[in-house]
């Protein structure tokens, strides 16, 4: 087994074994700086042939703020798959509050969306993080967010 601990970054082979997502909702591409029960920031390259694009909005393509914010969870929860050591487990992560979240600028193809995640409170079922979605040092979206982890196996 890997030791979780040395773990500093994900990529989509390792996010899949963490997370439960796959096309067209897999919305990270690779995690660095993965810092356990502290820290990390997820990677998703826009591109514009992805489906939201096809109507949001077909002449002027940007990311919806929804999706945004899922990119972010999806962080987070590769945040405490390793922080954990669930990895190869069949995690489930479910939203229980999205708080202070608003969005500075508009993510469209092209991007590289960074999304900088940082734990408040973890470590048992309920997780508490702050995230800052952002391309090319601005802030594009940020948020508060607390999630609840279901280990079903």
């Amino acid at each position: 087994m890997t030791d979780a601990a040395a773990i500093t970054e994900a990529d989509i082979h390792l996010i899949k074994q963490i997370i439960p997502h796959r096309y067209p909702f897999l919305l990270i591409d690779k995690v660095i700086g993965i810092e356990p029960n502290k820290g990390c920031v997820g990677i998703k390259n826009v591109t514009c042939n992805e489906p939201h694009f096809q109507g949001h909005f077909p002449a002027k393509p940007i990311m919806p703020g929804v999706t945004i914010v899922e990119a972010m969870a999806q962080a987070a929860a590769v945040l405490v798959g390793i922080s954990m050591n669930l990895i190869g487990r069949d995690l489930l992560t479910y939203f229980m509050s999205i708080e202070n979240c608003k969005f500075r600028r508009m993510v469209v193809p092209g991007d590289v969306l960074e999304l900088h995640m940082t734990v408040r409170r973890g470590g048992g079922r309920i997780w508490k993080f702050h995230g800052d979605a952002k391309v090319a040092g601005q802030i594009a979206c940020e948020a508060d967010i607390t999630a609840m982890m279901d280990l079903r196996d």
